[in-house]
């Protein structure tokens, strides 16, 4: 009897499934999860906003409205964001009043939401395990975040559109999307790695001769080092914004104090007023750095504040940060120090240029065009945060507010340009040749430069002489080249035994090692001695033990006894036989 048990069919595991199965098991969430994800960006975005706006309602001994107000005004500062352009209703006048200036640091929060999304959308595998489910395709992954953002940010237009602050809808199409794509772009392009091919498809579409500038291995290189120098100009220009700001807030400290106590009694409202401050701390940068380089900023409508004059206009509303710009009048020697900033940019940027150009060798003409370019880069990015950080707070002379654009980027290119070329070339020179070679190229110093290799082979054969000779004395003689005898080896066999057989070498040879007695040092001190005065007569040195003539003989005859057969060993040899005819005897007698 055969006893069977019935047993249900367990799942297969995961490394012996079926591929069907396994597809279906572990497929990729695709364009459902990517929906998901950017709108919880967007709601995460939202609820932060709205969480603020409850907190300053709640804890606000004045409520002016209700808990819908509050939302309402979340709402709006989250499309603010964003770069999208409000509409201010409840005026004195009853005329609306555009709002326009976006903060930068509110900009960062959607920003940060939304590349997160994107990365987390694409699912890509951390490890190298073969079984973990393929990344989603990238064009899936930002198109389910971009939709699923703006999906839920068309509900929050619709829903601020009833409040105190309203969304202009043109704004609204064109900046909210904006964001997005871009966002999700760089989201879903660190996913991958942050390969190469999609910017050289973007690239193929330029036209052939711009296309073939372009593509060229040290062309990348250039353009990489540009733009690597670009940033590094922008950076020092927003931190020495930030210093000016810093600076002049200290020097008008108590007109800032006065401003920030006039708005508001209650902490409620000097907290929302401080949180406000602290969020338009780079648009002042940006406007700082404007007044940096020269144009300036606007102060309301035909009123510019630059370093040489000073003229914002009259009847300004009472904030802090108004409170660091200068007052009315020429500038003086105090506010011509922030040209400080855009030399400091300059050499940043040339620093950067060459040292890449030291690196790979370029020429003079090829480090003034890397320069030129980061120049130029770096004149279209801080024209960008200049356009980003002005706009419109009313009507009237309030209705331009900051840095123009086209004036800030070209004043910022001609600083760049003047200050990075010659001091890429001047720093390229000196980390590729020396100190001693950028004296000799400024003609402080006659002597000719050399090469960096070349410096480095004599300091090296420097270090390694003994004893330098004196300029005086005449160089000394090349000894003549000596003929090195062949290596001779001892075999231990005779001239007409060096062909014979292996097994005959070396038979006499002692089973014992020669015991060799240690040399123990003599006692007491010893002195050095030292040589005597003069020239001594070369001597020759002494015969070693084993090239002596009497050990050589000695050698030999040992040799030869060993190799000599001796009368008893020819005894040996006649028993031998005779042994073994008689056992082949005793085996023929004993056979069939």
């Amino acid at each position: 009897m055969i006893r069977m048990t019935a047993r249900r069919p367990s799942l297969p595991s995961r490394r012996h499934s079926p591929p069907l199965l396994s597809r279906v098991r572990d497929r990729s969430p695709g364009l459902g999860a990517s929906l998901a994800a950017g709108a919880l960006a967007a709601g995460l975005g939202l609820g932060s906003f709205a969480v603020l706006a409850i907190a300053l309602w709640v804890s606000s001994p004045y409520p002016d409205s209700g808990p819908g107000g509050a939302l309402h005004v979340a709402a709006a500062l989250w499309l603010l964001a964003h770069g999208v352009e409000l509409v201010r209703t409840d005026t004195l006048s009853g005329v609306p009043a555009p709002v326009g200036v976006t903060p930068l640091l509110l900009l960062l929060v959607p920003a940060l939401l939304l590349q997160r999304a994107a990365r987390y959308a694409v699912d890509a595998p951390d490890g190298d395990d073969p079984d973990a489910p393929p990344p989603v395709r990238a064009r899936t992954a930002w198109a389910g975040v971009v939709a699923g953002y703006l999906g839920v940010g068309g509900c929050a237009t619709l829903y601020a559109s009833g409040g105190a602050l309203r969304p202009q809808w043109a704004w609204v199409a064109v900046a909210a999307p904006l964001l997005a794509a871009c966002a999700a772009g760089a989201g879903v392009w660190t996913a991958y790695g942050r390969p190469r091919e999609p910017l050289l498809r973007l690239v193929s579409l330029l036209p052939g001769a711009v296309r073939r500038r372009l593509l060229g291995r040290d062309t990348r290189v250039r353009w990489g080092t540009a733009l690597r120098a670009s940033l590094a100009g922008t950076a020092v220009f927003l931190g020495g914004g930030t210093l000016l700001l810093a600076v002049s807030l200290v020097g008008h400290g108590d007109t800032a104090r006065a401003s920030f106590l006039q708005l508001t009694e209650g902490w409620t409202g000097r907290f929302a007023v401080l949180f406000l401050c602290v969020s338009l701390i780079p648009n002042a940068a940006v406007w700082s750095a404007s007044y940096a380089v020269g144009p300036g900023f606007v102060l309301g409508a035909g009123h510019h504040v630059t370093a040489l004059a000073s003229d914002p206009a009259p009847l300004l509303p009472p904030f802090p940060l108004l409170a660091a710009v200068p007052q009315h009048g020429p500038g003086t020697w105090v506010h011509w120090v922030a040209g400080a900033v855009p030399v400091v940019a300059g050499v940043t940027v040339a620093w950067f240029v060459a040292a890449r150009a030291a690196e790979r060798r370029w020429s003079a003409k090829r480090t003034a065009g890397v320069a030129a370019l980061a120049a130029l880069l770096g004149a279209l990015l801080l024209a960008a945060l200049a356009e980003l950080a002005g706009g419109p707070l009313g009507v009237a002379a309030l209705a331009s507010f900051g840095p123009v654009w086209w004036q800030t980027g070209a004043a910022t290119g001609g600083w760049l340009l003047a200050v990075s070329l010659p001091a890429a070339l001047t720093l390229r020179a000196w980390r590729r040749e020396g100190a001693d070679s950028l004296a000799a190229w400024l003609g402080f110093a006659g002597r000719k430069p050399r090469d960096g290799r070349a410096a480095e082979q004599e300091r090296t054969q420097g270090s390694q002489t003994p004893s330098a000779p004196s300029r005086t004395s005449a160089p000394a003689p090349v000894p003549a080249p000596v003929a090195t005898p062949a290596p001779v080896f001892v075999t231990g066999l005779l001239p007409d035994q060096a062909d014979g057989d292996a097994s005959e070498r070396y038979e006499a040879l002692p089973a014992e090692p020669h015991h060799v007695h240690p040399v123990h040092p003599l006692p007491g001190e010893v002195h050095p001695v030292h040589p005597l005065p003069g020239e001594m007569p070369p001597v020759d040195p002494p015969p070693g033990p084993w090239e002596d003539e009497e050990a050589r003989k000695a050698r030999w005859t040992a040799l030869r006894r060993l190799s000599e057969p001796t009368a008893e060993d020819e005894d040996d040899v006649v028993e031998d036989d005779a042994a073994e005819d008689d056992a082949a005897e005793d085996e023929g007698t004993d056979g069939p």
